[in-house]
C-alpha cells in the first residue's frame, strides 16, 4: 500500500510505500523530539542560569552583609584595642612614673642614710679615739703614780681621785647629793663611799654604794674583781643602797673590764664594775634614769602611805569594834545587874510590907510574957523622954 505525500515547498505530490512512509515519519518525529528536547534543555538551562544568578546574587548579598558585619566587628575590635592600648599605655606610664618616684625616694633615702652613717661613723670613730686616748692617758697616769706609791697609798689615791672628781662636779651636776665615806661599821663591814640624793618631798632619787679597788703592778697576788662582789652586795643591802658600783683598776689586761662599764647584775642585783674614768659618767647615767623614775617612786610611796593609812584605819576600826563589843558586854552585864536589882527591890518591898505588918501587937498576941516585957520597955522609954524634955526646959 502506498501513501501520497505532497511537498510543502513545491506542492508536488508523490507516493511512497509504507516502509518509506514509516522511515520518513520516524525522521520527522526524531527531529521534532530533538527540537523539543533542545527547547526544554534551553529552558532548563535558562532557569538554571537564573537560579544560579539568583543564588549568586543572594550569596553576594549575604557575603556583603557578612563582610559588613565583619568590618563593623573589626572596627569595634580595633576601637577597643586602641582604647585598651591607650589605657595600657597610661597604666604602664603611671607604673613607670611610680617606680621612678620610688627609685628616686629610695636613692635619696640611701644617700641620706649614707651621709648619716658616714657622720655617725665619723663621730663614733672620734668618740672611740677620745675614749682610747683617755684610757691611755689614765693608764699612763696611774702607772706612773703606782710606781711611786705603797700598796696602801694606791688604794687611798684612787679614793681621793674619785672624791676629787665628784667635788669638781658637785655644785654643777649634783647640788643636792650627799657623797662621803661610809664610816658605819656596826654591821661588821663597810664600803668606801655612799652617794645619796633626795627629792624635796623626801623621796630618795638615787643611792649608790661605792667600793674602790686598785693594786700595784709589783703586787705578787693579783686580785680579781669578782672577789669583791659578794662583800659589796652585802654592804649595799645593809646600808639600804639601790645600786652597788666597784670602781676598779684590777685585771688591767681584761678586754671585758677595759670596755669601761660592765653590768654584773646577772650575778648580783644592780651591780656594775667601772674604770675610774667613767666614775662621773656612771653616776650621771644612773641619776638620769632615777630622775625619770622619780614620779613613779613618789606615786608608789603615796600608794604605800595610803595603804598604811587604810591599814591604820582598819586597825583603829577593829579596835573600835572591839570597844563596841566590850561596851555591849558591859551593857548586858548592867542590864543583868539592873534586872537583879529590880528583883532585889521587889524582894525588899515585899519584905518591907511584911515588916510593916509585923507589929508589936502581932508579936505579943497570945504571948502574955512578951506583951508584959514590951509594955515595961515602952513605959521606960516614955519616962526617959519626959526627963529629957524637962532637962531641956
Amino acid at each position: 500500500m502506498s501513501t501520497e505525500i505532497k511537498c510543502p515547498k513545491c506542492g508536488t505530490a508523490f507516493s511512497i510505500d509504507e516502509s518509506e512512509y514509516a522511515t520518513l515519519l520516524e525522521q520527522v518525529r526524531t527531529k521534532e523530539f530533538d527540537a523539543s528536547i533542545q527547547k526544554e534543555t534551553d529552558r532548563i538551562k535558562r532557569e538554571m542560569q537564573n537560579n544560579i544568578d539568583l543564588a549568586l546574587l543572594k550569596v553576594s548579598k549575604e557575603n556583603d552583609r557578612a563582610i559588613a558585619e565583619k568590618d563593623a566587628n573589626i572596627a569595634k575590635l580595633k576601637a577597643e584595642l586602641d582604647g585598651t592600648t591607650k589605657n595600657t599605655a597610661l597604666q604602664i606610664e603611671k607604673a613607670v612614673a611610680d617606680k621612678e618616684k620610688e627609685i628616686y625616694e629610695l636613692t635619696t633615702a640611701i644617700q641620706a642614710n649614707k651621709e648619716k652613717y658616714a657622720e655617725e661613723k665619723r663621730m663614733l670613730i672620734a668618740q672611740q679615739k677620745a675614749e682610747l686616748d683617755l684610757k691611755d692617758e689614765t693608764i699612763a697616769f696611774l702607772k706612773d703614780y703606782k710606781a711611786k706609791l705603797s700598796t696602801k697609798m694606791v688604794g687611798e689615791n684612787l679614793e681621793q681621785h674619785c672624791e676629787n672628781k665628784f667635788n669638781e662636779m658637785r655644785t654643777l651636776a649634783f647640788p643636792n647629793a650627799e657623797f662621803g665615806k661610809d664610816n658605819d661599821a656596826r654591821t661588821g663591814s663597810k664600803g668606801d663611799y655612799i652617794y645619796r640624793e633626795f627629792a624635796e618631798d623626801g623621796t630618795e632619787i638615787l643611792s649608790i654604794m661605792f667600793e674602790m679597788k686598785n693594786e700595784m703592778e709589783t703586787t705578787a697576788t693579783k686580785h680579781k674583781n669578782e672577789h669583791f662582789f659578794a662583800e659589796l652586795d652585802k654592804d649595799r643591802r645593809e646600808k639600804k643602797c639601790e645600786y652597788a658600783i666597784l670602781v676598779s683598776m684590777l685585771e688591767q689586761d681584761s678586754e671585758l673590764y677595759n670596755t669601761g662599764i660592765v653590768d654584773v647584775s646577772y650575778r648580783y642585783e644592780k651591780m656594775f664594775v667601772i674604770r675610774p674614768q667613767f666614775f662621773i659618767q656612771m653616776i650621771s647615767i644612773l641619776r638620769s634614769t632615777s630622775v625619770n623614775a622619780l614620779k613613779y617612786k613618789q606615786e608608789a610611796e603615796m600608794a604605800k602611805l595610803q595603804n598604811l593609812d587604810v591599814t591604820n584605819f582598819k586597825n583603829h576600826l577593829e579596835d573600835f569594834n572591839d570597844a563596841i563589843k566590850d561596851i555591849d558586854k558591859t551593857i548586858e552585864k548592867l542590864l543583868l545587874i539592873k534586872t537583879n536589882l529590880l528583883k532585889t527591890e521587889k524582894h525588899l518591898t515585899e519584905a518591907q510590907n511584911k515588916l510593916d505588918d509585923l507589929t508589936i501587937n502581932s508579936l505579943t498576941k497570945n504571948n502574955p510574957t512578951m506583951k508584959k516585957m514590951f509594955d515595961e520597955l515602952s513605959d521606960e522609954q516614955s519616962n526617959q523622954a519626959m526627963l529629957t524634955g524637962t532637962a531641956k526646959n
